[in-house]
């Protein structure tokens, strides 16, 4: 089995958000990280606009997509969201299909 196959179905959620403070955002986003562990969160990427860093791209991979989406739409992520300074995300969620480095 290829490396492409074994990622195929893996389970990934790409959120973009732009944030009031980055500074703020991260010492929370930093402190959730047990509780996203724990929600089926199995690692991350954070990426900034060029041209706006306040504007947060966050892609990470989870156990599944209903584990996902139960942590993201739960009354507890929208406070924190909020307390964190979070104006209008996006969520996609998605299912990989091929990845491969070249």
């Amino acid at each position: 089995m290829t490396a492409a196959q074994e990622n195929a179905g893996r389970s990934h959620v790409l959120i973009i958000h732009e944030v009031e403070d980055y500074e703020r955002w991260k010492a929370i986003f930093d402190d959730a990280a047990a509780i996203r562990r724990d929600a089926g969160e199995i690692a991350y990427q954070l990426l900034a606009y060029e041209t706006d860093a306040r504007c947060v791209v966050h892609f990470s991979c989870w156990s599944s997509l209903a584990a996902a989406r139960a942590f993201f739409e739960s009354p507890k992520l929208v406070e924190i969201r909020r307390i964190a300074g979070v104006c209008a995300p996006q969520f996609l969620y998605l299912n990989e299909i091929e990845a491969k480095i070249l």
